[in-house]
Formats: structure tokens, sequence, C-alpha cells
């Protein structure tokens, strides 16, 4: 018999806090909308998981996510395997990875730890009878792959809106909606839904979940306030909310940010409203089935790192004294290829001793014909085609990004060779989002 169980706590921070996802600095100056941690508890033969999203950037938090697990584990009985965190990865929510040690900031960790552990032990005790169903609408319009190739021949991440040396963009955008539908025989019914765009479309030093959390009010209201809604991000590490191109009243409450990326907090809400649509689409109409087991397991491979030369180490160093001096104009880039060298500089000055290698995790859970594969970061589409292409027996795969861990970015091979923000950034050499591939394809199938 499956069960399902829904809690939700609110993880609203103080002001003052620092906000990560930029590299400048910002710190909390006021709340435009409260910042969640939503649990599904699923229950079947006497078999736990618990599927946990969370409103945080994720960055720097592979640590912290371990011991929100055992937190969870201890409270709950839930195997440390069977927990699954994903971040949704908004831009305005503070800062919660290790490399921030304030004592503000180490306060409110502790509190994320015990409203996350309150969550899943309010998810368990809601557990009814239930039956699943699960199908694929669209978002349309709302995103867009943010890699180009320029005319000078490079590949800029984010150039801007309008800019007149744009070509095309390199890539392919995921515009599904993965509805999975838990009608309950006693209570509310639990919708969890996965799209894949980053949440970066508020922007400034307020708190509020994005688009996420939009989707998730909106997608209750539409619904009379008789389902639960849980938002998970996809395969988002290529893919954002900027149209280059706009046309109409495509630019309608939006303004161009200091890295020459286009925001709006109503825009956000529009995204909201677009993703909410494709949950509609098929809420009434999902196939049902039957579950018959539940499963989770996980698989960890080794990466090679992507170390510097010692030439390239040079530059690094010169960028980096001028980026913590206060002096980004004195380099010789603006908007988001200044990000884009600042953020390569970081890179190389961290790897300059190794490691050689890194080790990186995958979290699988398989929910009868349903399974969620769960990715430490930021995978490019690339990965998550790959893996869907590659996976037979289900009758859908839903690929989530920064869960159970945070290590950056997964861009594709050939990213590696055209250069943008993603690949330049990267702790990891060229292969890796390949790797993870055939990674997940072997965990996938373990479970099957």
């Amino acid at each position: 018999m499956l069960k399902t169980g829904y809690a939700r706590t609110d993880v609203t921070p103080p002001l003052g806090l620092p906000i990560d996802g930029y590299y400048k600095d910002r710190f909390v100056e006021g709340v435009l909308d409260p910042l969640e941690v939503c649990c599904i508890a699923i229950e079947c033969d006497a078999e736990k998981v618990l599927i946990i999203s969370l409103d945080s950037c994720g960055v720097n938090v592979t640590q912290q996510f371990t011991g929100f697990r055992r937190s969870i584990e201890k409270a709950t009985g839930v195997p440390f395997t069977n927990i699954y965190i994903g971040a949704t990865h908004t831009h305005t929510a503070p800062a919660i990875g290790e490399g921030f040690d304030g004592e503000d900031t180490k306060a409110y960790r502790a509190w994320i730890d015990g409203k996350m552990t309150e969550a899943a032990v309010l998810a368990v005790e809601d557990l009814k009878e239930s039956r699943m169903g699960w199908g694929r609408g669209k978002a349309p319009g709302v995103s867009f792959i943010r890699r180009f190739r320029m005319k000078d021949g490079s590949v800029q991440t984010n150039p801007g809106v309008n800019n007149p040396d744009i070509v095309a963009p390199i890539g392919d955008i995921d515009d599904h909606v993965n509805v999975v539908r838990f009608a309950r025989k006693d209570g509310k019914d639990i919708v969890l839904a996965t799209f894949a765009n980053h949440p970066d479309v508020v922007g400034g030093s307020r708190v509020s979940a994005d688009w996420p959390g939009f989707t998730r009010r909106i997608t209750e209201r539409a619904l009379d306030d008789d389902v639960y809604c849980l938002i998970l991000n996809g395969a988002q590490g290529d893919i954002n909310h900027v149209n280059v191109h706009p046309k109409g009243g495509d630019f309608n409450d939006m303004f161009n940010d200091f890295d020459a990326v286009s925001r709006g907090y109503k825009h956000a809400k529009y995204i909201g409203r677009v993703v909410t649509g494709g949950i509609m689409q098929k809420f009434d109409k999902v196939k049902y089935g039957d579950v018959d087991a539940i499963k989770a397991a996980s698989k960890t491979i080794r990466i090679p790192s992507n170390m510097p030369t010692k030439e390239e180490l040079e530059l690094a160093y010169q960028y980096e004294e001028l980026h913590k001096a206060g002096k980004d104009d004195e380099i010789p880039f603006e908007g988001m290829m200044l990000t884009t060298v600042v953020a390569e500089a970081e890179r190389m000055i961290n790897l300059k001793d190794g490691p050689e290698y890194f080790e990186l995790t995958l979290s699988a859970i398989k929910i009868g014909p349903v399974a969620l594969l769960g990715i430490p970061g930021e995978p490019f589409n690339g990965i998550n085609v790959g893996i869907r292409e590659m996976t037979q027996g289900y009758e859908n795969v839903l690929v989530t990004c920064i869960t159970n861990g945070y290590m950056g970015y997964f861009p594709m091979k050939e990213a590696y060779d055209e250069g943008g923000y993603e690949s330049r950034s990267s702790i990891f050499k060229s292969g890796v989002a390949e790797l993870i591939i055939d990674a997940g394809k072997e965990l996938l199938e373990e479970l099957s």
C-alpha cells in the first residue's frame, strides 16, 4: 500500500545575513516573499523515502547537506540514502555554505537544520493512503539557452539583451514540466513537479523564493487550496530566463541589472504562472499506475580536477587582487564576462595545489515506474537528455540539480572547447558530463 505525507516549514531569514550567488557582496535588506522547506514522505511495503526542497542557492553546501540528512535520519528513522534534498537555487536567499562563518550565518544554518528535520517528522506523521499518477506538461516561452556564439567567434554566457554581436544560442532548452500527483484518500493531494530554469530572476538584496516559490503558491491557489505542491529544479546549468531578443511586451516588468542580465520580481511571478500552467495541463489527466515498491540508492564516481597551469595562475592572481580590492573597473571586461574571469581566477587559485580528483555522488529514488536522479550541482540540459535517452524501463525520469550536495557546474564536453562562464569556472575537467550520464544510467538500472 502506497502512503504519502506532506509538511512545510518557514525558513525566512532575519535581516543582515550575507547572500550568495553573485561575485559581489549582498546582505538581506528585506523580504519580498517567504523561503520554505517542503517535504514529501513516501512509504510502500514498510520502506520510506523523503523528498525535500529547500529555498536556497545551494552554493558550497555539500557537507551541510550531509549534516541535514544525518539530523533527519536520527529524528525519523528514515535511512540516510533514502533522504533526497534539492535546493531550488534561488539567488535571493542567504548563504549557508561552509565558507560563510559569521555567527549569524552559523545560527541560521542550525535553525534550517531544525526546521528541515521538523518538516520531515511532520510529513511522516501525515502519511495517508495514496495512488500515484504522472505526466509531462509544457511551460513555453520562459526558458532560454544562456550561452551564445558571438560574431568574433567567442562564446559568452548572458551577453546582454539586444547585443548586436550575438550570432546564435548554443544548446537546446527543456520546457517540459514533469508532474507527479499523489491522490490521497483522506487528505489533500500532493503535487511534485520539476522544471529547469535558473531562479536568478529577482536580483537585489531582498529575500525571495523566485519562480519556484511563486509556482508553489499559484498552483495551490489554482487548485482551490486542495493540494500541496513541492517544486524541484531540473538540469538548468545552461538554461535561464533571459530572452536576449524580446519582442512586444516580452520585456515588461524587467530591467537590465549590473551584470547585463535582465531581471524583475514580477517576471518571476510570470514564470510561476506559466509553470503552473504546465502542471495544470496534466494534473487531472495524469496516468495512474501501481507502485509495487520504492527504492533508493547512490553512486559515487571519481572526476579529474580542472587544475591550472603556472602560466594561467599569474593572470588569475592579478584578477583576484583587483577584485578583492574593489577595482573591477581595472579588469578589462564588463557584465557577465567580468563575472566569468573573476570566477575562473577563483577556480584556478583554489585548485593550484590540487586535488587531482574529486568524488561526486549521484542520488536516485525509484517510486514504481517513476525515478528521480539527483545531481550535486548544476548539470547542462545535455545530461538530462543523455540520461533520459539511455535509461529504459521507466515511465518518466526526473533529473534534478543541486541534490544532496553542491559541486558547481557540469558542462558538456564541447562547452570546454567553446568557453563561457560555466566551463571556465567548473572545478572538473572536460568529460564530467559524459561520466555523469554513464553513472546515472548505471544507477537507475540498478534500481529497476
